[in-house]
């Protein structure tokens, strides 16, 4: 099972124990009001969806990561696509840190 595989499960699990927020507007609350550990944006997400997400992370201290398409990160959920997720737990948030970082250095030796 690769690290993707395993990223994408776990925000699977995440998602039935209620531990995140999906949508651009959701996300950023969740951002401000300090809840999000971790916000997750597709790879294939807008300009100004990245931009508006990744400043408002920047301003409040947020890591910001992104992995996956859209639809990988909808399927994951259980949902339609999904361009922006937020982490509201820190045990779900370091593991997929983890997984995310592994995922990186797999790329980096493709």
């Amino acid at each position: 099972m690769t690290s993707k595989d395993k990223l994408l499960n776990l925000l699977g699990l995440a998602m039935r124990a209620r531990k995140l927020s999906t949508g651009e507007e959701l996300v950023l609350n969740d951002v401000r009001s300090k809840r999000a550990k971790l916000v997750i944006i597709s790879t294939d997400a807008s300009n100004n969806t990245t931009k508006n997400v990744s400043n408002k992370c920047q301003s409040y201290q947020v890591a910001l990561e992104q992995v996956c398409t859209r639809y990988e990160l909808g399927f994951a959920l259980g949902k339609d696509e999904r361009v922006t997720i937020g982490v509201l737990d820190a045990g779900f948030a370091k593991s997929m840190k983890a997984l995310i970082r592994d995922i990186n250095e797999e790329r980096s030796y493709e």
